[in-house]
């Protein structure tokens, strides 16, 4: 089944990737763009293709002020895509007077990452992005990053979030987890308690004892995803999600943790990050190869997977678009707010 690409923020390049001055391609919503950072240091995503004659401005493109100027006859283009030099012309063509030759996405930089706002009619942003505190706190690390392409769409790689049973069939959780899910407008909260080996102070770990172990997830839109894990120590994965087309896609994985932790803790943290980085791998092959079943035969230990598929219907600009007609319901033990 193919989905429409869904609006919202994403995730196009961590703020590290470029400096002031530089300039990079991107192929992201089917569409082949820009990115480049004006002298004054803002960040800028357009239209790749100059209108004059159709050189590709990331290939060869310079950045001239706060403008970006076209490799082939040194055109150049403002941060809005307005044409504002022709440097062997004595005016600038009257169609390009006063208005964008090119579509500059909205862009935000926030949470150590450049964000553009996509949608398919080029509408201004209908909601903002999350702030983590934890990225702007000098106490905590520098990103752990991983990133993955994969042949799925976002609608059918965020399913699992609500897709309980999977946890313990695809990624050998001891016992079906317990989370409370709640979705309100463009958000999605999980409270997921799970049984581990209990921690003392010290870090060591005593596998005849369990106790909770709580994943906080919070969704904000399609394209961002915070998790926090909390037992006795914490870490924070920013989680994102860009389509590259309607039916591949670029998922990162970013994980912060606290400095002032002790080695025990350190090296725990470090095999928690590697266990989850390791179990993206079972998700992979059934995500490339499964099928979307528009009516599927659910049962009542199911999460709340006709309540998630109407919740991310709002992100496709025709609705009708999402497939998200009736799907068979069950009785959950989940707890779930609005929709």
């Amino acid at each position: 089944m193919e989905f429409p690409i869904p609006f919202g923020w994403y995730a196009v390049a961590y703020s590290d990737d470029i400096s002031a001055g530089d300039v990079l391609p991107l192929h992201y919503f089917n569409e082949h763009m820009v990115l480049f950072r004006t002298e004054d240091g803002v960040a800028t995503v357009m239209q790749a293709y100059c209108p004059h004659l159709g050189a590709h401005l990331g290939y060869g493109g310079k950045v001239r002020g706060n403008s970006i100027a076209c490799p082939f006859h040194a055109w150049e283009f403002n941060t809005a895509g307005e044409c504002v030099n022709v440097p062997y012309a004595t005016s600038i063509p009257k169609q390009a007077q006063g208005k964008p030759c090119l579509y500059s996405y909205p862009v935000r930089e926030c949470n150590r990452m450049i964000w553009a706002w996509y949608h398919p009619r080029r509408l201004a942003p209908l909601f903002e992005l999350d702030n983590i505190t934890e990225l702007k706190d000098p106490n905590w690390s520098e990103f752990d990053l991983y990133e993955w392409e994969i042949n799925s769409c976002i609608q059918e790689t965020g399913e699992n979030g609500v897709d309980i049973a999977h946890f313990v069939y695809v990624h050998n959780a001891r016992e079906m987890p317990k989370a409370a899910i709640t979705l309100d407008g463009h958000k999605r909260d999980t409270d997921m308690v799970t049984k581990g080996p209990a921690i003392d102070e010290a870090g060591n770990l005593d596998f005849n004892k369990l106790e909770n172990s709580h994943l906080t997830s919070k969704n904000c839109g399609p394209g961002m995803t915070t998790q926090v894990f909390s037992r006795a120590f914490k870490t924070v994965m920013l989680g994102t999600v860009t389509p590259i087309t309607q039916n591949r896609l670029i998922l990162r994985f970013a994980f912060t943790k606290p400095l002032d932790i002790s080695d025990s803790f350190n090296i725990l943290t470090d095999g928690m990050i590697a266990e989850i980085v390791r179990q993206v791998q079972f998700d992979i092959p059934i995500w490339e190869n499964k099928i979307y079943r528009e009516t599927p035969l659910l049962c009542d230990g199911d999460g709340p997977i006709a309540k998630y598929r109407k919740w991310f219907s709002q992100f496709y600009d025709d609705p009708d678009a999402g497939i998200i007609r009736s799907v068979p319901s069950a009785d959950h033990t989940i707890t779930e707010q609005r929709k």
